[in-house]
């Protein structure tokens, strides 16, 4: 065990099970919903307000995570009606109910970043276009997909797409900065970019409650990666930037992820992600000693991600760190005669780390 890993306690050593809550905090509970994917939960936060609940996140649009809502409703929330709906981001996970669980609590408001519920709204317009779907096959085949991967990558894509449900109409919007009060509490909303364009966490400082989202996970590393649609995007910046604003809030913090076990330790943490990542980029530089396509450079990175179906989240997390890498100078991106983008590292470079984060 690292020291790092040793400055990491869990709340709780366990999760809820089904329609259990847990008591996170006086006016905080915990439930956990199904998710029909490896990573298969998700955690959402119900908080007691004086006259109602605020709930934060829905899950994705399954039978399963309705029917625990319709018992959550039944059971923890029957006392008092649900008042408002927030999202910490756009992600089928976090908003595939969002449409269906306003109704059902009667048209409550919803609240969300302005990124992040129109991205929810694109990604519903993206999965029924033909622009954009043939967009993506010209994106995959550029960066070495070939057509198994490309149907691969297809069904996938269409099986995601079928877990998001309708997104509200109209929303509340949340900026950073601003103060929020939830459940009796002032909350500080900390817009954050990488995971999600504007991903929105939640920090009260009385109570020194963290309630992070996707953007500070306990054991497993939020996904960056890039999409079609911002193909030279640098999410992965966008994150690491984003660090050093979650180290300068108190060590001793409680941070609720959405997935995984509530924890302290949120500056091991942070410096145990920035870490990950500085490794990951010098991997890949070192693959990069001839010019590489994308896909091929993530069969080596995520070798194991790659054979167990997950090919075309690799991918995009490979092209986030090499774009990462062609940022900083360590690497360049060409473009060949017949379409194919190639990455190679950079002339003068090792592949060794270098201190730019």
């Amino acid at each position: 065990m690292t020291s790092a890993a040793a400055d990491i306690r869990y709340l709780h050593e366990s999760h809820p099970q089904g329609t259990e809550t847990y008591q996170i905090a006086p006016g905080i509970l915990w439930a956990r919903l199904p998710l029909p994917f490896r990573l298969n939960h998700v955690n959402v936060w119900l908080l007691r307000d004086p006259d109602g609940w605020s709930i934060i996140d829905t899950g994705a649009d399954t039978k399963d995570a309705r029917a625990l809502w319709e018992a959550l409703f039944a059971g923890p929330l029957a006392d008092a009606p649900v008042n408002r709906l927030i999202a910490t981001h756009g992600h089928t996970d976090h908003v595939g109910l969002s449409g269906w669980l306003v109704e059902r609590a009667g048209g409550v408001p919803f609240s969300s970043t302005l990124g992040e519920w129109m991205s929810a709204q694109v990604r519903l317009w993206d999965s029924q276009s033909k622009p954009a779907i043939d967009t993506a096959v010209r994106y995959l085949t550029a960066h070495g997909c070939d057509a198994d991967a490309l149907a691969s990558y297809a069904a996938d894509r269409e099986r995601t797409q079928a877990l998001l449900g309708p997104i509200p109409p109209s929303f509340t919007r949340l900026r950073d900065g601003e103060t929020i009060r939830l459940g009796e509490r002032d909350w500080e909303v900390i817009v954050a970019g990488g995971h999600a364009i504007e991903h929105a966490s939640f920090w009260c400082a009385e109570d020194r409650i963290l309630i992070a989202g996707d953007q500070i996970l306990s054991r497993i590393s939020p996904m960056i990666g890039v999409f079609p649609a911002m193909p030279e995007a640098d999410p992965l910046a966008d994150y690491l930037d984003s660090l050093p604003r979650f180290k300068a809030l108190p060590a001793d913090a409680l941070v609720l992820p959405s997935h995984g076990l509530p924890f302290y330790g949120l500056h091991a943490r942070a410096d145990q992600l920035a870490h990950h990542h500085e490794l990951r980029l010098d991997d890949l530089a070192r693959l990069m000693d001839k010019p590489r396509s994308a896909m091929e450079l993530a069969r080596s990175l995520f070798a194991r991600a790659v054979a167990e179906g997950q090919g075309r989240l690799a991918l995009a997390e490979t092209l986030a760190h090499a774009n990462y890498l062609v940022g900083r100078g360590r690497a360049v991106r060409t473009k060949t005669a017949d379409g194919r983008i190639l990455f190679g590292r950079a002339v003068g470079t090792d592949g060794e780390l270098m201190a730019a984060h």
